[in-house]
């Protein structure tokens, strides 16, 4: 098999991930070589995504050097993978998932639960902004972008008390001692695919290449997982601007999918649930957003879409 050009974002998080992908490549006797390509999403610092646009915001010009055959291979976070790829694009394979939860990083501890001090917490997910609003009111978020070296430098000149991110990209970039908070997951319920590695090809790939690269790469419980949370994404057309979430957890065949949305004000957030076997993953993805909107998740949306334009 020939050697396998990696795409990937020029981050410390983003370039872990190509060489997590390079390492089980090369366990099973394959070669690769990696690119580095920046994004729109790593030019544009001071606007947060949901301003930016949703569709692509990490992707687009990587599928440009796939469509175009430079790469082989583009590696991205799962979860930042748009819910409807373009035509001629498929993700063949998602790596075994990490721990999911969101978690607060920090230099000392942080009280959100009972302190009537002010606590200023940094993110830019809608997601995470939205359901702060909901659980804990009283702590203001204000956006912080850049890649994570640069936010825990922001933390340390006193911007934010703490950071609002995913344990798994603090792990993999070897911050846990600074985690003072990890949310429970029923609470956070994480974003799409949070915790896993996803594998973008172009159709021009051998179809040979593609069933070595599933061999090598795929971790299949995680994508019957992620093949669900990606079904409900895509019925709710959600993405970085919407927030909605989903996670799936399969246990002897059988997939149990939890999911949801939650208003911007953190005022009204809906989660529901759906059980079946893990051959109707996606089935179930699309019957959970059908329940969700079905309760009044469509007017949710609707003025989302409303308020962010």
């Amino acid at each position: 098999m020939k050697k396998i050009k990696i795409g990937t974002r020029g981050s410390k998080l983003a370039l872990w991930q190509a060489e997590y992908i390079a390492d089980l490549l090369r366990e099973g006797g394959v070669d690769s070589e990696i690119v580095k390509i920046t994004t729109k999403g790593d030019k544009i610092l001071n606007v947060s995504i949901a301003k930016i646009g949703s569709k692509g915001v990490f992707t687009e010009e990587i599928e440009e050097q796939l469509a175009s055959g430079a790469i082989d291979i583009a590696v991205h976070s799962a979860k930042d993978m748009q819910s409807e790829l373009d035509p001629g694009f498929q993700l063949v394979a998602f790596t075994e998932r990490e721990i999911v939860n969101d978690v607060l990083v920090g230099f000392k501890p942080v009280d959100i639960e009972q302190s009537d001090k002010k606590v200023v917490i940094g993110t830019s997910s809608t997601r995470r902004i939205a359901t702060l609003k909901h659980f804990y009111p009283r702590v203001e978020t204000r956006e912080v972008r850049g890649n994570l070296q640069t936010r825990i430098r922001k933390l340390e000149e006193g911007q934010y008390d703490a950071l609002m991110l995913a344990y798994a990209g603090v792990k993999r970039m070897g911050y846990e001692s600074m985690i003072v908070k990890k949310f429970a997951e029923d609470q956070f319920i994480p974003a799409v695919g949070q915790g896993s590695v996803a594998v973008e090809i172009h159709d021009r790939l051998p179809s040979d290449t593609v069933d070595k690269l599933r061999e090598l790469l795929n971790h299949s419980e995680t994508e019957s997982c992620l093949l669900a949370e990606r079904a409900y994404l895509r019925r709710l057309q959600g993405g970085c601007s919407i927030p909605v979430f989903a996670r799936a957890q399969l246990k002897d065949g059988q997939l149990a999918l939890h999911g949801g949305i939650v208003s911007l004000d953190g005022q009204e957030r809906l989660v529901f649930s759906e059980h079946g076997s893990a051959s109707e993953a996606e089935q179930l993805g699309q019957q959970l957003a059908e329940k969700v909107l079905g309760e009044g998740g469509d007017s949710i949306l609707a003025a989302i879409r409303k308020e962010i334009g």
